[in-house]
């Protein structure tokens, strides 16, 4: 496996009688921007919490940049950036102050963190209200300096679960760009989305699961050929019977 490649082996995890993650296997390649789709509960976020050492599986395993999740868990935080779901800041610290402070439990030198942070606030176009609290950015500005956050460590492998939900479509655009350049940077980029023209347009391939069950894996544009779709949502209906928001 190339350093930045995943490798997702017979994943497994129940909570009592739920099967959130039903014997999950796939691989994302080195360097790729990898979809995983599914409608709510599908066991997407589960899977990314157990890829990044935020759950423990029931059984099976991963292997995140050559390191088994299992045994090497610590050498696996240092190759990863998370963006999660759920947005975790200090709302009385600013933008900058919080992504600094992200910053110095990686450890990074100041003058490193400082580059890095004025580097990523010009790429998602927070500069200017980098100086206010977080406490009182829009939904669209959180997830921005999420991204920022989950990034300062400059990660080989980004996961970024659903990072564009409660932007405008202007903001959207702006981080689509920014994702597309985290792959011109050879990093690999893990993304959910309940956009589905999301995946579409930024995906190099897309794995569709409902139920914790892996249904398809292939290009956007195999998959629509596969099906006879005209977009990927179409596709996502005819596999699942339902819609990716239900």
């Amino acid at each position: 496996m190339k350093e930045n490649g995943i490798k997702v082996v017979n994943l497994l995890k129940k909570f009592d009688d739920l099967i959130a993650v039903n014997d999950l296997s796939f691989e994302v390649k080195s360097g790729e921007i990898f979809g995983l789709l599914g409608p709510n509960g599908a066991g997407k976020s589960t899977t990314i919490n157990i890829m990044t050492g935020l759950l423990h599986q029931t059984s099976g395993t991963a292997v995140i940049g050559g390191y088994d999740i299992k045994n090497k868990a610590h050498k696996v935080r240092e190759l990863i950036g998370v963006c999660p779901q759920e947005p975790a800041f200090y709302p009385y610290l600013t933008g900058r102050e919080n992504v600094e402070f992200f910053g110095n439990l990686h450890g990074m030198p100041k003058k490193f963190l400082k580059q890095r942070t004025d580097e990523l606030l010009e790429m998602v176009g927070l500069v200017e209200g980098a100086t206010r609290q977080a406490g009182k950015y829009s939904g669209g500005m959180i997830r921005r300096i999420s991204l920022v956050m989950a990034l300062i460590n400059d990660p080989k492998i980004a996961f970024l679960d659903e990072p564009t939900v409660a932007m405008d479509v202007q903001s959207r655009r702006a981080t689509w760009d920014f994702i597309k350049k985290l792959k011109t940077q050879g990093k690999t980029v893990i993304l959910t989305t309940h956009y589905i023209e999301e995946a579409e347009s930024l995906c190099d391939r897309v794995g569709i699961i409902d139920r914790g069950t892996l249904l398809a894996l292939d290009t956007p544009r195999a998959l629509m050929k596969e099906h006879g779709a005209k977009d990927l949502e179409e596709v996502f209906i005819k596999i699942t019977g339902r819609k990716i928001r239900e």
